[in-house]
């Protein structure tokens, strides 16, 4: 079974094997590309189609899922989507290293959802409980985790960093005192086993990253700046009312959107419920504050990612 967690920094090149049948007719083509494959992590794109926000906006999308052996950049790079959801570590990098021409035009999660998770009756509530202890952190993290150690006065060495096998069964047996995950899924997972979850975000603690950042090409802003304002604001559309009650549209997507992944309604719906936070701000779904650019690029400034403001446009969500 597909799992977000095995995607913790882990992409090849490739495409998404599949994309959602079009609702209806509309004005003009736009080709979405999401960061995984389907989940509730996605679910107020899944809404805004079902209930023809998209249409209505002038848009005939065609979405993309996501998925391990797809790297979101590349896919827009190649002409095959016209924006897509990227981690800004990997879009912000590509544009400082490579030259990319990318711009950043909004950011679904204002916090990002990866955190340490530990178990409630050994809790590691803040970095400093990590101090003697064993984590678990995929090697690609290894950087971030470490970073956000020093912002805390700790020194990588005071804490058993191990790598992560992306199973919370060394977790639940004791092997390990925390792991690093997406605290919107793992404590699910650690819930059905008989466990109870405890977890805090990598965000509170100094590397306050976004998540799902919304990256199309220079090209692609210039020649389609109207229609992707529309997707914007059709997308905030479905956002909003997805997150007005998490509990009520996982299930309409189990024979749809969510079908064959092998997850449950029930993982979907403590997804979309722990995810609702990390989005919500007071300037609304998708939004690129300047403090919060601020923030981003300093945290990507400690792991050696270096970044400027200019890498994002925030005047499409002036118009939305």
């Amino acid at each position: 079974m597909l799992n977000r967690r095995t995607f913790l920094g882990t992409a090849a090149m490739g495409l998404a094997a599949s994309s959602l049948p079009l609702r209806a007719q509309a004005t003009s083509p736009l080709t979405m590309q999401a960061a995984w494959i389907n989940d509730a992590e996605f679910a107020g794109y899944f809404l805004a189609m079902d209930e023809g926000y998209y249409v209505e906006a002038g848009l005939d999308l065609e979405y993309l899922s996501g998925g391990p052996d797809v790297i979101p950049e590349s896919t827009i790079i190649a002409g095959r989507a016209d924006l897509a959801l990227t981690t800004p570590d990997t879009t912000i990098k590509a544009i400082a290293e490579q030259g990319a021409p990318f711009k950043i035009i909004g950011a679904q999660y204002q916090k990002n959802p990866i955190g340490i998770v530990s178990l409630a009756k050994n809790p590691i509530n803040e970095p400093k409980d990590l101090i003697g202890k064993t984590l678990a952190v995929p090697p690609v993290n290894v950087i971030s985790v470490e970073a956000m150690l020093k912002m805390n006065g700790i020194e990588p060495g005071q804490v058993n960093i191990v790598p992560y096998a992306y199973d919370p069964t060394p977790l639940m047996k004791g092997e390990i005192d925390a792991s690093l995950d997406f605290t919107t899924n793992v404590p699910f997972t650690i819930g059905q086993a008989g466990e109870e979850a405890n977890s805090f975000l990598l965000y509170d603690f100094g590397y306050t990253i976004y998540n799902d950042t919304v990256v199309v090409t220079e090209q692609v802003l210039a020649e389609k700046r109207d229609l992707l304002v529309a997707w914007l604001r059709a997308s905030r559309m479905g956002w909003v009312e997805n997150l007005a009650d998490p509990a009520v549209w996982p299930p309409k997507f189990a024979d749809t959107h969510f079908k064959g992944t092998g997850r449950s309604i029930e993982n979907e719906v403590y997804f979309n419920a722990a995810q609702k936070p990390l989005m919500e701000g007071p300037e609304g779904y998708f939004a690129l504050t300047e403090d919060g650019i601020e923030k981003c690029l300093s945290a990507l400034g400690a792991v050696g990612i270096k970044g400027s403001a200019d890498m994002f446009d925030t005047s499409l969500l002036a118009e939305v």
